[in-house]
């Protein structure tokens, strides 16, 4: 056996956890990130600004001596790096998205403007527009590398939607934003790529940035992404992310356990630090609470809960969607955000309401939703708005707890 060194970062307690149907207690996540541990991960993520329930798991499991392998994945806000740093980590994942079709829904300056703000990115958009959500996006993330360093954070970016980015553009992403990172994480995020590509794409990308720390984080909508993360590390690729089992939203991400003995049996290759014996003791935990990946191409992989994805497939349906036959199938629960409401009532029900009201029923859905350690379907929240029963929530609990 050689022993190589790669990067290993856990995603099943953040992103295995947006799989639609998934809802792990408290306990088991803390039972579930020991585990984790064990198997010498570099990495556990967790997202503590997605309720005050993850803040404090975060908090206990740097007191129970996970503090150097917990990282918290925060968004390009200043006051969510406050509470990462305030939880005590040491290392964020701090991510963007990349690709011109992700940075034109989410520019501010798009979102209001009186022509483009209906627009997507397929309808001809000038040179010059694209020019510039791509300067505003080098410049948001460059404040916030900033701030975040002089917080004394370890510092990986993950670039949301990657495989679809301009080549040349990523390129530059990576070499601006280098100084400041640990690693660049490059983001599948729709499963587009194939194994072929893959080991073009990295390859290429190592060479035009100097070798820079590229890891890669690949998402299985094709069920590629085993083959594809296997590809990355033949090419170059310094680390990899995913999730026990396979987890995730839609047909999950690539699985950890896969990779790492498939390196070990295919090419003779061994992690560093890894536990191989510890492996299946996380898969085996996972299959005690019957929690499993959904099949590629299946009904279940089109559902789609998570709030910032939810808001750009109101705008944009080839956003989050890659198949054109199926539509995605928008659900409620503890990752929901103010769009899944939003996408109820203006695209379903065509009674838009306030971004007050769309708040104030995102704060109740994930009180419920934690409450009962469950998603809401569709039909389910439809029913609960007859019924008066989220309206009631409202007026006990408008802000949550």
């Amino acid at each position: 056996m050689k022993t190589i060194r790669l990067q290993i970062s856990d995603e099943t307690l953040r992103d295995g956890e947006q799989q639609v149907g998934i809802f792990f207690e408290r306990e088991t996540k803390q039972k579930l990130a020991h585990l984790i541990a064990q198997t010498g991960v570099h990495q556990i993520a967790l997202m503590p600004a997605i309720h005050a329930t993850e803040e404090h798991l975060v908090k206990a499991l740097i007191q129970e001596g996970l503090g150097h392998q917990v990282a918290a994945s925060t968004m390009m806000m200043r006051q969510l790096l406050d509470q990462a740093k305030a939880c005590g980590v040491r290392q964020i994942i701090l991510f963007h998205a990349v690709s011109d079709r992700l940075l034109f829904l989410r520019d501010a300056g798009m979102r209001h403007h009186p022509y483009y703000h209906t627009k997507t990115i397929d309808e001809k958009i000038p040179p010059s527009v694209i020019n510039l959500i791509r300067h505003n996006m080098l410049e948001t993330v460059l404040k916030h590398l900033r701030y975040a360093a002089g917080l004394g954070l370890k510092i990986c970016f993950a670039a949301e939607d990657a495989s679809r980015a301009d080549f040349d553009f990523l390129v530059q992403a990576i070499c601006t934003f280098k100084p400041y990172l640990e690693g660049f994480l490059l983001c599948d995020t729709v499963g587009t790529l194939t194994p072929e590509k893959t080991y073009v794409w990295i390859h290429d990308l190592l060479e035009y940035t100097d070798q820079a720390p590229l890891s890669v984080h690949f998402h299985n909508d094709m069920g590629l992404a085993l083959e594809n993360t296997i590809q990355a590390v033949c090419a170059g690729a310094s680390g990899i992310s995913g999730t026990f089992g396979g987890i995730g939203e839609r047909a999950g991400n690539v699985a950890l356990e896969q990779v790492l003995n498939g390196l070990r049996l295919r090419f003779g290759w061994e992690v560093a630090g890894i536990n191989y014996d510890a492996l299946s003791h996380v898969t085996d935990y996972l299959d005690q609470l019957g929690v499993r990946a959904n099949l590629p191409y299946s009904k279940q992989a089109l559902r789609c809960e998570t709030g910032i994805h939810v808001n750009s497939l109101l705008r944009d349906r080839a956003s989050y969607s890659i198949f054109p036959y199926a539509e995605p199938e928008i659900w409620f629960g503890k990752c929901s955000g103010a769009s899944n409401f939003q996408y109820l009532f203006e695209h379903h029900l065509q009674q838009p309401l306030t971004r007050e009201q769309y708040e104030r029923l995102r704060s109740t859905i994930k009180i419920l939703s934690i409450q009962e350690k469950r998603s809401f379907s569709l039909a389910e929240v439809l029913e609960m708005l007859n019924q008066g029963l989220l309206e009631a929530e409202l007026s006990v609990n408008p802000e949550g707890d």
